[in-house]
C-alpha cells in the first residue's frame, strides 16, 4: 500500500453527527478518495491523560461525552472494531523513547473520534485505535510525538488528528447562526490566516510559539487542547506538502478547517473556495 497522508480535522459541535452542513460531505469525499486504510489511529482533543494511553479492546464502545443535546444524538453508535495489535505496536514505539504508554481495553471512542469517522467510513468497517492526548505537553513535543508515529502511514494506518482550528465555546452563536457570515467573527479569520501561513511556509518554530505570536491566540483557544492534535499530524507527515481540504465556520467562532499533510494526499480534491 502507498503511503497515506496524515489528517487534521476540525470536528466542531457534536451536532455534526446529525447535521453534516458543509463539513460532512467533505469528510465523506475524503473517505472515498483515499485508499482504504488497514486501521485508523485517532488523536482526539476529548481524551486527555498525563500518561499516554491507547484503546486496546476488540470492540470499542461509542462514548457520548456531552450533555444537553437532542435524544437522537445519544442513540447514534459507531461499532467499528478495535485493533489490539496496532495498540501494542504504538505502545512499543512510545516505550522505545521512554514514554510509559499503557493499554486500556475498556475505553471507547469519544465524539472527537466517532463523529468524523461516521462520515469518513460510514460502514464502520475500518479498525480504530485511539491514543490519548496530554494537554500539558507543548506543541513542540506534540510535533515530536507525531514524528514517532510517522512510519505507520507507510503501513496503511491513517493518522487522524481531531480537534478544532478555533475553539472558544464562550463565544458560540447558538441562537442565530444563520445570520452570521461564513467568515464568522473577524478574529477567527485573523488567527486562522496566521496559522495557515505558518503551516504553508513550514515555519514550525513560529507555530510552536503560536500562543505568543499568533493574533488573538488566547481568544481563539482559551485552552489549547483542541489545536494540539494539529501538531501531531504535522509531525507525522513525511514532508511539507499541505492540502487545505475545507474551510468554514460553525456557530460564528468554530473554524472547521481540514488539512492533509505529507505524501499520499494527491488523490484528495482541495476545496476551491478558500479565499
Amino acid at each position: 500500500m502507498s503511503r497515506l497522508p496524515t489528517l487534521f480535522i476540525s470536528h466542531g459541535s457534536p451536532m455534526l453527527a446529525l447535521e453534516p452542513g458543509t463539513t460532512g460531505p467533505v469528510l465523506t469525499r475524503i473517505g472515498q478518495q483515499l485508499p482504504k486504510p488497514k486501521a485508523v489511529l485517532v488523536i482526539s482533543a476529548h481524551w486527555l491523560t498525563q500518561q499516554p494511553t491507547l484503546t486496546s479492546g476488540t470492540s470499542p464502545k461509542t462514548i457520548h461525552d456531552f450533555g444537553g443535546f437532542p435524544r437522537a444524538l445519544y442513540a447514534l453508535q459507531y461499532p467499528a472494531p478495535g485493533s489490539p495489535a496496532l495498540a501494542e505496536q504504538v505502545q512499543a514505539l512510545l516505550q522505545k523513547v521512554g514514554l510509559d504508554a499503557r493499554l486500556d481495553a475498556e475505553r471507547g471512542l469519544d465524539h472527537g473520534a466517532w463523529v468524523p469517522l461516521r462520515y469518513l467510513y460510514p460502514e464502520a468497517n475500518v479498525p480504530v485505535v485511539q491514543l490519548s492526548l496530554n494537554p500539558s505537553v507543548p506543541p513542540k513535543l506534540q510535533f515530536a510525538l507525531g514524528q514517532l508515529l510517522r512510519g505507520l502511514s507507510e503501513e496503511g494506518v491513517l493518522i487522524l488528528a481531531s480537534g478544532s482550528f478555533t475553539h472558544n465555546l464562550g463565544e458560540l452563536h447558538w441562537d442565530s447562526p444563520e445570520e452570521l457570515p461564513q467568515a464568522g467573527d473577524p478574529y477567527v479569520d485573523q488567527f486562522r490566516d496566521w496559522v495557515i501561513d505558518k503551516i504553508e511556509t513550514h515555519d514550525i518554530d513560529a507555530l510552536n510559539d503560536y500562543r505568543r505570536l499568533a493574533p488573538h491566540a488566547r481568544r481563539a483557544h482559551p485552552t489549547d487542547e483542541h489545536l494540539l492534535p494539529l501538531f501531531v499530524a504535522l509531525g507525522a507527515a513525511d514532508n511539507t506538502e499541505v492540502r487545505r481540504l475545507h474551510k468554514d465556520v460553525a456557530l460564528g467562532t468554530l473554524a472547521m478547517d481540514i488539512f492533509a499533510f505529507g505524501s499520499g494526499g494527491d488523490v484528495l480534491a482541495e476545496n476551491g473556495n478558500l479565499s
